[in-house]
């Protein structure tokens, strides 16, 4: 059972956090490049519906567990004419049937859910052949000193901020996990801490 943190603060947290200006403009570097059937993992507060290209998007389904997550994104602005559905699930157990998406969106996502391999997993099964999976993600840093801090920190920041952890590789887990990497850019986000600001975005198919 969630408890009145998780359920009445962390979400309102994890939304004032991942809307900050630099996190902001990465997402909208990668939501545009969707198309199709759109999945997106971790919809959490929906900022990322008013990136979307209504002209190339044919719908939008967000999953989320925390309802109250969901509740933020079915209020959230979107552009016009996008048709949009959330529905309070897990990204380890999707309810869609297999090859039902286009393109699967993953943003601030992976660093937070229980069971990332089984996350990627999912993703793969209900992408259909030729789709493509769209992710920006912050994760473990190239650099061995700011690396060293990020697993310090970890024990104590995934407590307090919705099971996100810092050390996680986000390319290399992904390739990792049935996927071939097409691009992938990279950055320390401006204004952030290092520990925290190490970014990778870009795109990949199933293998």
């Amino acid at each position: 059972m969630a408890s009145l943190y998780d359920r009445y603060v962390l979400p309102h947290l994890i939304r004032c956090a991942c809307g900050g200006r630099p996190i902001m403009r990465q997402r909208k570097k990668i939501v545009p490049r969707a198309s199709g059937r759109v999945l997106e993992i971790g919809i959490g507060g929906g900022l990322n519906l008013n990136f979307y290209d209504p002209a190339q998007v044919e719908s939008v389904t967000g999953v989320d567990p925390s309802p109250e997550l969901c509740a933020m994104a079915e209020q959230a602005p979107r552009a016009k004419g996008l048709p949009v559905a959330i529905r309070t699930a897990a990204g380890e157990s999707l309810p869609f049937d297999d090859r039902s998406f286009d393109t699967v969106l993953a943003t601030y996502t992976l660093c937070s859910v229980k069971a990332v391999e089984r996350v990627l997993a999912e993703a793969r099964r209900v992408l259909r052949p030729g789709g493509t999976f769209l992710f920006c993600e912050h994760g473990l840093s190239p650099d061995g000193d700011v690396a060293r801090w990020q697993r310090r920190i970890d024990p104590v920041w995934k407590h307090i901020a919705g099971n996100c952890h810092l050390s996680r590789p986000v390319a290399k887990t992904i390739a990792a996990n049935g996927f071939a990497i097409a691009d992938v850019d990279t950055m320390y986000l401006p204004k952030t801490p290092r520990f925290a600001g190490w970014n990778e975005w870009g795109s990949a198919r199933v293998v």
